[in-house]
């Protein structure tokens, strides 16, 4: 979100900012509540992680939570746009008392795809360094063609690692055949992880299962970009010795200012379609 302000301002949007650390208030506004900040915006910027079903806004460790409710939104400007990733029944309450569209991006097309880029790059960072392999010449299945599991398969194809996707219906099969991949029927996953060195998961369903992991080769890496709890026994690996490691919030943590540019394009692109004139944020 550092990154997301930086951007903002070099747009010249006018920037206030709450409940951040020191080093991203530079050149911007600082507003010591979620009610100072959000007075006359015409934009509202939450974190990716939104806030708390009570209104408190997430932050880094140490700083404090603004809280966003009533008396804050009922300042901002008509027609202003609160744009956070993730939403819940309260945020979406607030807006709509406030009239205030909220647009919840993090499972769009648009924010997923830009997003899934560095997901992949980390996802493979973390295998290259739990492994003792190169992904050069090596095996790996990639479960699920969704946005994450197409830009992981399409780098490790670069990487020269031998790809197979992994995939229940039909017609993601099809695709994967068509994308120029060996695809494997999920039913099979036990059987063809017997011959594989790594293991990329995306499916938010229990799909990496004891079975599976004890099929896996023990030098075998298990990483999984699935929403948390993601989809791996990671009790059985444990049990088991094999290395599996869950990697949520991949783009923040690898690539933050990717990240942060990811966001900030995006909700500048939005805000262009509501309006062509200068905007407070």
């Amino acid at each position: 979100m550092a990154e997301v302000v930086r951007q903002f301002l070099a747009s010249g949007a006018s920037v206030r900012v709450t409940g951040a650390p020191p080093e991203v208030m530079d050149g911007a506004e600082v507003a010591a509540t979620a009610r100072e900040a959000l007075q006359g915006a015409e934009v509202v910027v939450l974190p990716v992680q939104g806030s708390t079903t009570e209104g408190k806004v997430f932050t880094v460790e140490g700083a404090p939570n603004p809280i966003l409710d009533r008396a804050a939104l009922a300042g901002v400007s008509q027609g202003a746009l609160l744009f956070t990733g993730i939403g819940n029944p309260a945020i979406r309450s607030l807006c709509a008392e406030a009239a205030i569209p909220c647009i919840e991006y993090r499972e769009s097309d648009e924010f997923a795809i830009w997003n899934s880029i560095p997901s992949a790059e980390g996802a493979i960072q973390m295998a290259m360094e739990a492994s003792p392999l190169t992904l050069f010449g090596s095996r790996a299945i990639v479960l699920g063609f969704g946005r994450t599991g197409r830009s992981i398969a399409l780098l490790l194809r670069g990487l020269f690692t031998e790809v197979v996707v992994a995939a229940r219906k039909e017609s993601d099969l099809a695709r994967i055949w068509a994308s120029g991949y060996r695809y494997l029927p999920l039913e099979d996953l036990a059987e063809g992880a017997k011959t594989v060195d790594f293991i990329f998961n995306t499916v938010p369903a229990p799909v990496v299962t004891a079975q599976v992991i004890e099929s896996l080769p023990t030098h075998g890496v298990v990483i999984d970009v699935a929403s948390a709890p993601g989809g791996t026994d990671f009790e059985a690996a444990a049990r088991l010795g094999r290395t599996a490691k869950l990697a949520p919030g991949l783009p923040g943590i690898v690539a933050p200012v990717t990240a942060g540019r990811i966001i900030a394009d995006m909700i500048t692109r939005r805000f262009a379609l509501q309006s062509t004139e200068g905007a407070g944020i």
